[in-house]
């Protein structure tokens, strides 16, 4: 049994629009922005989280608890870029911005969107970009907090 490694194998696009988000199409997928190559290599959260509903009563001895509300803390630490095209990211996702977080995940990077690949499909608006403080030996970077708007469909397959 051999492990899947993730280095190289996630990809990541941002797309203005999409019909069907249970169901994204090779073309709106590669119509979309692929920012992969801009995100730091531990710079994607898409963090879930779940919330308790106490289920106990006046009668119980133990606590008991059921699933609840989900929610994601959402956000992107992107590299700048020194060319227009490069810092696409920095320029497009500004507050207030609009659109959708596709995630692909253990598949190599290289591989285009094809048919019956499973992604994640974030409804998302942007929080106010936040400029990373300069570093010695790095980058110039940013992280965009995102808010997820809606239910996201994150196990969705391309059509």
């Amino acid at each position: 049994m051999a492990d899947l490694i993730s280095d190289g194998k996630t990809r990541v696009a941002w797309l203005a629009t999409v019909a069907n988000i249970n169901a994204p199409t090779v073309a709106e997928l590669t119509a979309g922005a692929d920012y992969t190559k801009r995100i730091t290599p531990d710079g994607l959260k898409v963090d879930p989280s779940t919330a308790d509903v106490d289920t106990s009563s006046l009668a119980s001895t133990f606590d008991t608890k059921t699933v609840g509300r989900v929610g994601f803390d959402t956000e992107v630490t992107f590299k700048r870029g020194d060319t227009v095209g490069d810092d696409a990211p920095y320029t497009t996702l500004k507050y207030g911005v609009s659109g959708y977080l596709v995630v692909r995940r253990g598949v190599a990077y290289a591989t285009a969107w094809t048919i019956g690949q499973v992604v994640e499909v974030y409804p998302i608006t942007c929080g106010e970009p936040q400029n990373s403080s300069p570093a010695a030996n790095e980058v110039l970077k940013f992280v965009s907090p995102m808010k997820v708007t809606d239910a996201p469909a994150t196990a969705a397959v391309v059509a």
